[in-house]
């Protein structure tokens, strides 16, 4: 087959591009960053038919796996509606029939928030097409790979002092595994169509139940846990809607405090009659695949991610305000003392300081921070050896204002080697 794969990148996307390429099939993916055999493309912003035609040419099936929490300065949750609309529409002018369409449990019996409503009207949309559709709906998708809400249990396991989260509902966590299979099976010629069904797991864990899940599978010991307050959650919510403004992809924002509060669970039976499939449990699928130091590695930096991006940025913004303001008398005599005139000596800490700041909200800013620690590094660097030149003697300081470029330096390399979130 060639099937047209929207949110390749994605943790589901991902692991169907995988098994369809593995079986012979051609994957053409669509993700706003594109990648060999992909098309960059955020559909989001597609405003008309005739813009998904072209890429509709020789595709047997469409497979949506497209997703975002929270509208944003990157996001938006039109990818949901207005998006799947559109498609349908291309598919149905070009002669694409099977549609399938991946939504999320419980949407057709609330909808708390904005992720919830437009995920419902995606559905109606497409329901209202006359395509060999297929609506899926899974809970909570828990596999090797994490990304979301699976990733922030992760870090919530690495703790060893754990918040206990305050109003969350009930989760029928369901295998990635299954779902992968699920859409192999609706992929099979003379396969059901137009069907709705709930992608559950056999079991239902509060959230709790399945931090404390995961954190045994990495074997570690039992954590200690204290009731956060609701009111610091709340707190910690709009932290995660202030970083998204950002343009970083927290799962922790208002919209995760609504949907999680209406919990993940639904019927399984039809989809398990209609497709023969037996659904994982949670509990065995994980033990049958023990954690590795990857996976204990990443739920420990899940959490110091944000700190250490969060730090670095203030990091640089403060230098930059120190250097104009109370730190100018001291910047300014060490430059006379490396030898340079006022009027070489004012202007050089001017442009070291108005870089600075450029690098901090660089680093602050995630579609930028990639070039602010690379820029970063480089100033680093450059200030070790302009400081030696000039005032060598720095480096016998007790305080090691030079030496505390080195790990400094390092911290740089640890940001750029954890930024990527897919």
């Amino acid at each position: 087959m060639r099937v047209l794969l929207l949110g390749a990148s994605g943790l589901i996307g991902s692991a169907v591009a995988a098994r369809l390429t593995a079986r012979g099939d051609e994957v053409i993916g669509v993700s706003r960053r594109g990648g060999p055999g992909s098309l960059q493309l955020d559909i989001a912003k597609l405003r008309d038919v005739s813009q998904w035609t072209p890429h509709l040419s020789g595709i047997d099936a469409v497979v949506n796996c497209a997703g975002v929490l929270q509208d944003s300065a990157t996001d938006s949750t039109a990818v949901h509606d207005r998006a799947v609309a559109l498609l349908a529409e291309a598919c149905s002018r070009t002669g694409v029939r099977r549609f399938i369409h991946l939504s999320a449990v419980g949407v057709d019996r609330e909808t708390p928030s904005e992720f919830s409503r437009s995920k419902r009207a995606g559905d109606e949309a497409l329901m209202a097409s006359d395509l060999d559709w297929v609506i899926l709906r899974p809970s909570v998708v828990i596999g090797r790979a994490a990304y979301g809400a699976s990733a922030l249990m992760r870090g919530l396991a690495a703790l060893p002092l754990r918040p206990a989260m305050a109003n969350t509902g009930p989760l029928q966590l369901v295998h990635l595994d299954d779902v992968v299979e699920t859409i192999l099976f609706f992929l099979k010629p003379g396969a059901p169509a137009r069907q709705v069904l709930d992608i559950v797991g056999p079991r239902r864990f509060s959230f709790d139940q399945t931090v404390d899940l995961l954190r045994g599978w990495m074997r570690w010991k039992p954590a200690r846990k204290w009731s956060l307050p609701a009111p610091l959650a709340s707190l910690s919510y709009k932290f995660g809607d202030a970083a998204s403004l950002l343009g970083w992809r927290p799962p922790v924002r208002t919209t995760a405090q609504r949907e999680i509060g209406r919990g993940a669970v639904g019927d399984g039976a039809q989809w398990a009659a209609t497709t023969g499939m037996t659904p994982r449990d949670i509990g065995q699928a994980l033990a049958a695949e023990p954690a590795s130091v990857q996976e204990r590695w990443f739920s420990r930096m899940y959490l110091l991610k944000p700190l250490i991006f969060g730090v670095f940025g203030a990091f640089w913004l403060a230098t930059g305000i120190i250097s104009l303001t109370i730190g100018w008398d001291y910047g300014m005599g060490l430059l006379r003392e490396g030898g340079l005139e006022d009027k070489f000596a004012a202007p050089t800490i001017v442009a070291g300081a108005l870089a600075d700041l450029l690098i901090g909200a660089a680093i602050l800013y995630r579609p930028t921070s990639r070039y602010g620690l690379y820029a970063a590094l480089a100033i680093s660097l450059a200030y070790a050896v302009i400081g030696t030149i000039l005032v060598p003697r720095l480096w016998a300081d007790p305080l090691g204002p030079m030496l505390k470029i080195w790990p400094i330096m390092v911290f740089n390399l640890v940001a750029l080697a954890i930024r990527e979130d897919r």
